[in-house]
């Protein structure tokens, strides 16, 4: 039985080395079903599980069985395994968004490799501290629309925190002579700089990691390096440059075969020819991009091209081809549910109608606008409402009479502005009932509602009986959230009707409370309290595949780790669970589906703003004497390119 256990387990790893983490698994958890009593060989099951199931992206099952390597770990003493487990911890949970208990993991595994004076386990422990400030700086620079470098204060301290563990990592990397691990810690460095906008230096570690990806013949990370530097030279303007990478960019995503990467590329060079305002150029780039997204059926990468094939064709005056992909902009925005792009799709689409002499309304329904959260537009209807509306409103300023009217007038009215009710509206549906309750145009100055005087007045009486009705319904509210303690005592207190009796329903209500069955009640609840104290603890017998004998019974009952953890420790713990007050919070509205083919929305709102100041460049700035007040206004967020 233990020697299938183990074959199960070796076989499982030869097939997640060979890429097979799918059939990896099944034989891990074959193996975790059969059992064994070696702790070691249970500890290395779980973390070839957890990590096989890293990488499948099932990441609350990695989650689970790192949590379970770390929990048999720290059982059996195991200071190594402890170390690596945590590592494993912090890398899941910064894939899930967690980067505060990320952070108190990467640091649990820091400090245990510096005490056991594991080099190798130290830099890998940097490394991994380095990714998680620098996804969470990331995350964060995302909230806000400015260019990487004009950052918040907290931002930029998170991706400060960032370059200090890469900095650290690199110098004992290159003590451990480690060129592999060099070159990624470089390109980590770039892109940590990119973020905080210094491009100099971003640029500089870029060229680093390009010479160590060429001297180890890495064709992967050789694109990534001049994907990277592609974009730090279009921050410092230098478009001509940024073409020559991205060009290379394209050459070896089509040695790699990797179709992503080449339309990311073509993108690139056509919104780069855009800056450099050789349009021709662009469009062959774009066209590509499109035909790509087309294949790959990524609707908003087609969306993108499209939208940038019209700006494109407009530079060059050709309308007519214009007015042909903002369409197709427009249609694809409406059918990924994209608001922002189909209002902007709709605005080019007429102006370019405007443009050719095409008078084609394009404003769309009352269902589009409600679904936007606008306000619909007010339609004019010819029918005998509208037309008995006015007449009423005619013959109420000839008479001079603004203040009587006659019961069929009145309904009239009524039906005409308020909500509608009757049954042909509950047939007709609820876009029915909208237009006919908005479709009329009433002036609110015509509409005037009689209420007779009688109505306004109210009798002391009444309103007594109004809160006597309210009070007595509030104290039936109380009632129904008490409990009930026997079936005699309620009926006691259904049949009393006077104070008296239900003071002595009241005291014999207090005496339960010394009886025996009142005794058990609170020992239940005592008992139940403690079983969920012990729920939280971490149990052996919850670790699943492990077989308890004599052999490890000492070695799970033993206390491996005597001494408390350290201050720090405590201090990032605190901190880990005060971010689950954030875990709480609801998160924001979903910013649409991803482009697969479009890069990061940094590059493309950075088109977006150089297009936006080449506008400003060429309006006419105006005297104001509010200038003070001007500047405290908050910038508005960036306007799309003209179309």
């Amino acid at each position: 039985m233990e020697a299938s256990c183990l074959e199960l387990a070796l076989e499982g790893e030869r097939l997640c080395k060979g890429g097979d983490f799918k059939g990896g698994t099944a034989f891990f958890e074959a193996a975790v079903q059969v059992g064994t009593e070696d702790l070691k060989t249970l500890s290395a099951i779980y973390s070839q599980l957890g990590n096989a199931y890293f990488y499948l992206k099932e990441y609350a099952k990695a989650l689970e069985y790192h949590r379970h390597d770390l929990t048999l770990a720290r059982t059996i003493g195991d200071r190594v395994g402890e170390g690596k487990a945590s590592g494993n911890l912090g890398n899941t949970l910064k894939v899930l968004g967690r980067y505060d208990e990320a952070a108190v993991c990467s640091q649990r595994h820091l400090d245990i490799a510096r005490e056991l004076q594991d080099k190798v386990g130290e830099a890998r422990a940097l490394y991994n501290s380095g990714n998680v400030f620098h996804a969470k700086g990331k995350q964060q620079s995302w909230s806000f629309s400015q260019d990487p470098g004009d950052l918040p204060p907290d931002v930029r301290e998170t991706l400060q925190k960032a370059t200090d563990f890469y900095e650290m990592n690199l110098s004992l990397v290159k003590e451990l002579g480690d060129r592999a691990a060099q070159g990624r810690v470089f390109g980590n460095l770039g892109n940590t700089h990119y973020l905080l906008g210094n491009f100099v230096e971003a640029i500089n570690f870029h060229k680093e990691r390009l010479s160590i990806a060429k001297e180890f013949g890495d064709k992967a990370a050789e694109r990534r390096a001049y994907s990277n530097l592609g974009n730090a030279h279009i921050f410092l303007g230098q478009f001509s440059i940024a073409t020559e990478y991205y060009r290379k960019t394209l050459h070896l995503s089509r040695q790699l075969k990797d179709q992503v990467m080449e339309a990311q590329a073509c993108y690139s060079l056509g919104n780069t020819f855009t800056l450099l305002q050789e349009y021709e150029r662009a469009i062959e780039y774009h066209l590509k991009h499109l035909l790509i997204a087309q294949e790959l059926g990524d609707r908003v990468g087609e969306g993108r091209a499209c939208w940038s094939l019209g700006n494109a064709y407009v530079s060059l005056g050709n309308h007519r081809q214009a007015l042909h992909f903002a369409s197709k902009h427009l249609e694809t925005s409406r059918e990924i549910g994209d608001c922002n792009g189909e209002l902007t799709a709709r605005m080019n689409v007429e102006q370019l109608m405007t443009a050719l002499g095409m008078g084609k309304d394009l404003s769309p329904c009352g269902s589009e606008f409600e679904a936007q959260g606008a306000r619909p537009k007010l339609v004019k209807r010819n029918s005998m409402d509208s037309l008995d509306l006015w007449k009423y409103s005619s013959e109420k300023d000839q008479n001079g009479d603004s203040h009587q009217m006659n019961e069929s007038q009145a309904r009239a009215r009524s039906h005409l502005s308020g909500p509608i009710r009757s049954e042909r509206d509950t047939q007709s549906g609820a876009e029915s009932r909208w237009l006919d309750c908005r479709a009329s145009p009433v002036d609110t100055n015509d509409i005037r509602v009689q209420v007779a005087q009688s109505k306004i007045s109210r009798h002391s009486s009444d309103e007594e009986c109004f809160f006597d009705l309210l009070s007595k319904f509030q104290s039936n509210r109380m009632d129904d959230q008490r409990c009930p303690l026997d079936e005699q005592q309620n009926g006691v207190e259904g049949a009393s009707s006077t104070h008296a009796s239900s003071l002595d329903n009241r005291i014999a209500a207090s005496s339960l409370m010394t009886s025996p069955q009142t005794e058990e009640f609170f020992d239940l609840i005592a008992s139940s309290q403690s079983r969920r104290l012990d729920d939280q603890r971490a149990s052996i017998n919850n670790l699943p595949g492990l077989r308890i004998t004599q052999n490890n019974l000492g070695h799970l009952c033993a206390d491996p780790d005597p001494q408390e953890p350290s201050d720090d420790f405590f201090n990032m713990l605190m901190k880990c669970q005060a971010s689950r007050i954030d875990d709480q919070r609801c998160s924001p509205p979903d910013p649409g589906p991803r482009a697969p083919t479009v890069p990061d929305e940094d590059f493309f709102s950075l088109i977006q703003r150089v297009q936006a100041k080449r506008l400003d460049e060429q309006r006419v700035h105006l005297s104001s004497d509010d200038q003070d007040e001007t500047q405290e206004q908050p910038p508005s967020p960036p306007s799309p390119p003209p179309s």
